[in-house]
C-alpha cells in the first residue's frame, strides 16, 4: 500500500474500515464494497481502498455481473491491475465453486442399533477414551463426523459447548453422541449420564435433537436412549 493510500485508509474511523468491522461484527454485517476492499486489499494514490471497490462495482453495474468481469474490464478501473484483476477472478471463482458444492453425507442413521454396531467395529479397540459426534441433517443423513475430544484411560472431558459449536458450523437438525470405555464394559458413570441429560437439554433449546448417546465397550454397546436414560 502507498503510504498516501494508507493514510486515507487511516483516516477512516476504526469502526468503518471493512478489516476491522469484519473481525468485530461477522462477515454478513458488511457491504458487498467492504467484502471487495477487503480481498483488494490496497488502493492507489490519492484513493484509498474502498473508493476503489465501489469503482469496481460501479463498473459492473450490478453484483451479479461481477461474475462475468473479464480481466481486461477490471484492468480498466483505476487502481486495478493485473494481479489484482487476477486475484480477484480467483477469488469470484472460488466463491461460485464453493456455492455449488454439494454437502458430503456419509449415510443414513436408521436405528440406535445401526449406529452401534458402526461405531464398535471402530472404537472397540481404542485405548483411550473418544467423544465422537456424527451430525445429521433433517432426513437423519450423516453430515458430518467429528471426534471432539480425546481423553486418559478412564475419563474424557468434553463440553456441550464443543458439541453445539459444530451443529452451528455444520447446520445439523440432530445429531448422535458416540463415546468408547476402554475398559470394556459399557454401562455408563454418573458423569455419563450428567453429561448426556446436559447436551439433551442444550439441544432442546437450540432446536438440535439428541437422538442418542451410545457408549462402546469391547464386544457390546449401550444406548442410553433405549435404556431411558434421557
Amino acid at each position: 500500500m502507498s503510504t498516501n493510500s494508507a493514510n486515507l485508509l487511516a483516516e477512516m474511523p476504526i469502526e468503518s474500515r471493512p478489516r476491522e468491522r469484519l473481525e468485530q461484527y461477522g462477515e454478513k454485517a458488511l457491504a458487498n464494497h467492504e467484502l471487495l476492499a477487503i480481498l483488494l486489499r490496497t488502493g492507489i494514490k490519492g484513493t484509498n481502498v474502498v473508493s476503489v471497490a465501489l469503482q469496481v462495482l460501479n463498473a459492473v453495474d450490478d453484483l451479479y455481473y461481477l461474475k462475468t468481469v473479464s480481466l481486461e474490464e477490471l484492468m480498466r478501473v483505476s487502481g486495478i491491475g493485473k494481479t489484482k484483476a487476477i486475484e480477484l477472478k480467483a477469488a469470484i471463482e472460488l466463491g461460485m465453486r464453493i456455492a455449488q458444492a454439494p454437502q458430503l453425507k456419509t449415510g443414513q442413521i436408521t436405528s440406535s442399533r445401526q449406529v452401534g454396531e458402526m461405531m464398535l467395529a471402530e472404537m472397540r479397540d481404542l485405548q483411550q477414551e473418544h467423544v465422537v459426534v456424527l451430525y445429521l441433517n433433517t432426513k437423519n443423513e450423516i453430515i458430518k463426523k467429528e471426534t471432539i475430544f480425546k481423553g486418559g484411560l478412564n475419563s474424557s472431558v468434553a463440553h456441550p459447548r464443543e458439541i453445539f459449536k459444530g451443529a452451528v458450523r455444520y447446520s445439523a437438525a440432530r445429531l448422535a453422541i458416540v463415546h468408547n470405555h476402554p475398559s470394556g464394559c459399557p454401562d455408563p458413570s454418573e458423569a455419563d449420564i450428567s453429561f448426556t441429560r446436559r447436551v439433551a437439554e442444550c439441544g432442546e433449546l437450540m432446536g438440535v435433537e439428541l437422538l442418542d448417546h451410545l457408549i462402546i465397550g469391547q464386544n457390546q454397546y449401550l444406548s442410553l436412549k433405549e435404556v431411558g436414560i434421557f
